[in-house]
């Protein structure tokens, strides 16, 4: 395998390779050898591929090049990718991070993993996660600790961070992660890569389970892309997006197209504060110079408005189906909320979600930050109540950040987030592009508009 190659091949887009498989340029078995090739050589001290599955995704990979040969063609066909742990692969551990769960191994794909295959990806294997997907750090006692590719110090966020991390240091050029907390969002920002926050139950949630667990959807979690461009979310959405099973019998999938063509087109709300969550200097100084800059483009810049739903009130009812969601399967607490709360907390949610419907007649996308700071040093205080972040030269409670990933999960919304800019420290920052229901074509050309005009963002390593 040359050196050219493999440097090539790290730095190409999810469908500028299929392209050039396409053209037979390249064949999958040199994609295949140049994917292993770079986790073998980057990976040990990032630890993010926690899972290969290198004999047979070239068993894959050289029946895609057959495929080819014959003039086959399939929005995928003979591309490298991973996936996060916590996705069904038949015959791969799925643990969920957890101890006991080391031994488990799923009998059969996950929906999403299915379709993967089917669109021909070459799945190398999975990527790390933290306990039960419930930290912006990804460690856990199966596969130890993610690092972050710009800083081994500092973490790739969670719970997706493993697939973050393998993108940003060029091992693979396309994830497939999942987020109820900012779990899609966060690494993606924290690891300067491309990442797509469905509506909810766009992609079927169906083999994307704790161990074991084989039933209804989760609510308010959504599974979706993690890419190095744009462009690349969108050719992975086309392929997991869409009904299944019973549903799909009588629904088909069309989603509008996106409501521009330029940014100068768009009217564009700028979110830059929380009552209830601190946002870094840094990060707030990068979504400001975003805002001028599409000012300056001709966008319609408005940087507040009284249409956006009360911030403080969503984020107790998220924080309340996030919290008895998350409660599922574990000891018995005093906090358990009762049906008749339960059914309030998705009154309130159905409010919240008539106001965002309201604010989107008015605005085409939301700008916000998708975390308060960029990517923050591990944490080794083992009680998540203890630990706290530190914004601005002050201590603030290390969950207080759910507050920026919550306004999107808890309104059903898509939600891309892409690189806009780096801290002093050279860390990546991402902004949240927070669009209406169902319109995830709109929240991802933006993005793709943001990435033409400033350029694709480097790789960690390149600068």
């Amino acid at each position: 395998m040359s050196e050219t190659l493999i440097r090539d091949t790290s730095h190409a887009s999810a469908g500028e390779l299929v392209e050039a498989l396409v053209r037979r340029d390249v064949s999958a078995l040199e994609l295949f050898d140049a994917a292993v090739e770079r986790i073998e050589d980057r990976d040990g001290p990032i630890n993010a591929v926690v899972v290969h599955d290198f004999d047979r995704a070239r068993d894959v990979a050289l029946a895609a090049d057959v495929a080819l040969a014959r003039g086959e063609r399939r929005p995928l066909l003979g591309l490298p990718m991973t996936v996060k742990e916590s996705h069904n692969v038949a015959g791969l551990p799925t643990t969920w991070g957890f101890e006991e769960a080391k031994s488990f191994k799923a009998n059969v794909d996950s929906v999403g993993v299915q379709r993967l295959k089917t669109a021909g990806a070459v799945i190398l294997g999975k990527t790390n996660i933290p306990v039960s997907l419930s930290d912006w750090q990804s460690v856990n006692p199966v596969y130890g600790r993610t690092s972050n590719p710009w800083d081994l110090t500092r973490t790739p966020g969670g719970s997706s961070g493993g697939a973050a991390a393998a993108l940003a240091s060029g091992m693979v050029p396309l994830e497939f992660g999942s987020d109820i907390g900012g779990s899609i969002r966060v690494p993606a920002a924290f690891c300067g890569v491309y990442g797509h926050k469905p509506s909810y139950n766009l992609i079927p949630q169906r083999g994307h389970a704790p161990p074991g667990f084989d039933g209804g959807d989760t609510p308010i979690a959504v599974l979706g892309p993690l890419a190095t461009t744009a462009e690349d979310l969108q050719l992975a959405l086309d392929v997991l997006a869409g009904p299944v099973g019973d549903e799909a019998t009588g629904y088909l999938l069309d989603l509008p197209a996106p409501r521009h063509a330029e940014l100068a087109d768009y009217r564009v709300l700028i979110l830059d504060s929380h009552p209830l969550a601190a946002l870094d200097r840094e990060v707030k100084h990068a979504l400001t110079e975003l805002a001028n800059h599409l000012d300056r483009q001709g966008a319609k810049v408005t940087r507040r408005s009284d249409l956006l739903p009360d911030l403080a009130r969503s984020h107790e009812v998220y924080m309340g189906i996030l919290g008895a969601t998350m409660s599922r399967g574990g000891p018995p607490r005093p906090d358990v909320i009762s049906a008749h709360a339960w059914m309030d907390l998705l009154d309130a949610q159905t409010f919240v979600r008539r106001q965002w419907a309201e604010l989107f007649k008015t605005f085409d996308v939301v700008l916000a930050p998708v975390f308060g700071t960029s990517a923050f040093p591990h944490v080794e205080e083992a009680d998540p109540a203890k630990r706290t972040l530190t914004i601005n030269g002050k201590p603030t409670p290390y969950f207080d950040q759910l507050a920026w990933a919550g306004m999107a999960t808890l309104g059903h919304l898509p939600a891309t987030a892409a690189p806009i800019g780096r801290a002093a420290s050279g860390l990546p920052i991402g902004v949240q592009i927070i669009g209406p229901y169902l319109e995830d074509r709109t929240t991802i050309d933006f993005a793709r508009l943001l990435e033409r005009e400033f350029g694709r963002p480097p790789r960690a390593g390149d600068a």
